[in-house]
């Protein structure tokens, strides 16, 4: 059964979306070595080998691996959820794209996400007498709707009840989603906390989350993988992108709580 759009219809999840899985760290990446080798002309020949060597590492799959590894340590959840009276399942944002239509829809990693928080839930209610879902996820990218709007009809389509349903709209970054998340939870006095994303997300996640004083239980949805060979693949360069920036990210977080900034 597929989801249902805004307007009611039913989405075609097979129809290609557009999706931009870059964002900035190989481009800068790119262009330094640029620069090098316009300014330093003794050492024009070895930048360019490098440059040529590394790029070709990335996309083959040879380097692209073990950043992942280094990103996502776990591919699965560690130990099955525990559920307690008083549930919350926090669904973590992904961003939003458009698909041929130009429907806005969630990119392809977000959907295991919200399967994996409907069964979840569905898990939930057979044991626990308050189950309820937090969609956390603002507009970063300006788009006609917030991510936590746009997930919403796939929660509904998967029997997740609207009332059970928490709607965070505001948070634009996975530290946003812990602050924000944390003022509902503190508000709603629930007993145990379920977080839901993907694996590659999850470590700086959880790091954000226990900042502001939540224990969350993870639960991974999926996990990203490169494939290793010797032609280069523009998938294998869209994943070392994914884990070069939850590592940066991941960095960033500790070097901000050394100086004070979180």
């Amino acid at each position: 059964m597929q989801p249902p759009r805004r307007d009611g219809k039913p989405v075609d999840l097979s129809r290609k979306t557009y999706v931009t899985p870059f964002k900035l760290i190989l481009f800068i990446l790119l262009a330094l070595f640029f620069a090098a080798i316009v300014l330093w002309k003794s050492a024009r020949r070895p930048l360019v080998i490098c440059t040529l060597a590394l790029f070709w590492l990335l996309a083959a799959g040879w380097l692209a691996a073990p950043l992942l590894d280094l990103a996502q340590p776990q591919r699965n959840s560690a130990a099955p959820v525990r559920f307690a009276p008083h549930t919350a399942i926090v669904l973590l944002g992904g961003g939003t794209v458009y698909d041929d239509n130009h429907q806005l829809v969630p990119p392809r990693d977000v959907l295991p996400r919200i399967e994996v928080t409907a069964q979840t839930y569905a898990a939930c209610k057979r044991t626990a007498p308050s189950c309820h879902v937090i969609v956390s996820g603002g507009n970063p990218q300006r788009h006609s709707a917030t991510e936590a709007d746009t997930y919403l009809p796939y929660l509904l389509e998967r029997q997740v009840a609207r009332s059970d349903i928490v709607l965070e709209r505001t948070s634009r970054t996975t530290y946003e989603n812990a602050r924000n998340v944390s003022a509902i939870v503190g508000q709603s006095h629930y007993d145990t906390l379920i977080l839901v994303t993907s694996a590659y997300q999850m470590p700086r996640a959880l790091l954000d989350f226990r900042h502001f004083g939540i224990q969350p239980q993870p639960q991974i949805s999926s996990a990203r993988s490169a494939r290793l060979g010797v032609l280069p693949r523009f998938g294998n360069l869209a994943v070392a992108e994914i884990a070069l920036h939850e590592l940066v990210g991941i960095a960033q977080f500790h070097v901000y709580s050394a100086i004070g900034w979180f």
